[in-house]
């Protein structure tokens, strides 16, 4: 299922199903129904498999007549909002490459995943502003990736058992301010507001055969800088699940942002940066197409 989060005409948000290019208002169709379902998005991962069940046999009963709308009319919402968001660092060969060449990382390959966090307040979706705020920026970033959002709580999981844990997937685009590191520190760099777009939509895990072998890209005002596979990442989704919960809970509807391949902003010669009146779109197959315009935020 690729399930949403929309609002029609400014109303409200509203939680669905898309398929075909329209969109079944599932509220509205358990409500014809008599059925019970949760009331969004974050419900529906944090009920664990029985809402899920109910999700998928409501969604499987819809037929053409089924309350909703032209995926045309409706404006898409980030499909819900992480508790936490985790990203990955330096997770793809050539991007530890081009990082140590013009963000002064190390040149060696990390042993262990290079973690950091988003706020919840970062988060954004498809269509909505990323905020250009030339005070605090000139070096204003894109990052392509791969969103695995968690469906149970996960501790001390094995690699073995981590798919277990997983919900579904989603693109993250992990905006970052290149000159607002700290000593280091990439928190307020990654974490201001709208610097987390996420979207269009959640594919439940059952419709991903290989989360590994997925193409993904980002253009910039139609012109491709990122080209890859996940199939390129050093350290795979299990480790990754592994490693953090090795000493940290992941929640359900956590995410993790699984990190960038190459070709980012900063890596270019000259360095390229987004600007207001760009618009950034990241691409995963199987998943969609993550669209965000750069407007001025002064």
């Amino acid at each position: 299922m690729r399930l949403i989060t929309y609002t029609v005409d400014g109303g409200p948000e509203r939680f669905g199903a898309e398929a075909g290019g329209r969109v079944v208002d599932l509220a509205a169709l358990a409500a014809e129904r008599g059925a019970e379902i949760p009331d969004g998005l974050l419900s529906v991962v944090r009920g664990g498999p029985e809402a899920l069940a109910a999700v998928r046999s409501l969604v499987e009963s819809a037929g053409a007549d089924a309350p909703g709308h032209a995926l045309s009319d409706v404006s898409l919402r980030a499909p819900l909002r992480p508790g936490k968001v985790i990203g990955i660092g330096l997770n793809y060969v050539e991007h530890v490459a081009e990082s140590s060449r013009t963000l002064d990382t190390d040149k060696e390959l990390p042993d262990r995943p290079v973690l950091f966090g988003k706020p919840a307040t970062a988060v954004t979706g498809t269509g909505q502003p990323i905020l250009h705020n030339g005070d605090l920026t000139q070096q204003l970033d894109w990052e392509c990736e791969l969103a695995v959002v968690i469906g149970r709580t996960a501790f001390k999981v094995s690699e073995e058992d981590a798919y277990d844990y997983v919900f579904g997937y989603s693109i993250m685009n992990d905006i970052s301010a290149r000159d607002q590191r700290r000593s280091g520190q990439w928190f307020f760099s990654k974490g201001q507001d709208s610097y987390c777009p996420f979207g269009p939509a959640v594919v439940t895990a059952d419709e991903i055969a290989d989360p590994l072998d997925l193409d993904l890209s980002l253009t910039v005002n139609g012109q491709t800088k990122q080209k890859s596979n996940t199939r390129h990442m050093l350290f795979k989704i299990p480790k990754l699940i592994a490693d953090i919960t090795s000493g940290m809970t992941l929640e359900p509807g956590d995410v993790i942002s699984t990190g960038s391949p190459s070709g980012v902003g900063a890596g270019m010669v000259p360095p390229e940066y987004l600007w207001p009146g760009d618009v950034v779109e990241a691409t995963v197959q199987g998943i969609g197409t993550l669209s965000n315009p750069v407007v001025d935020a002064r």
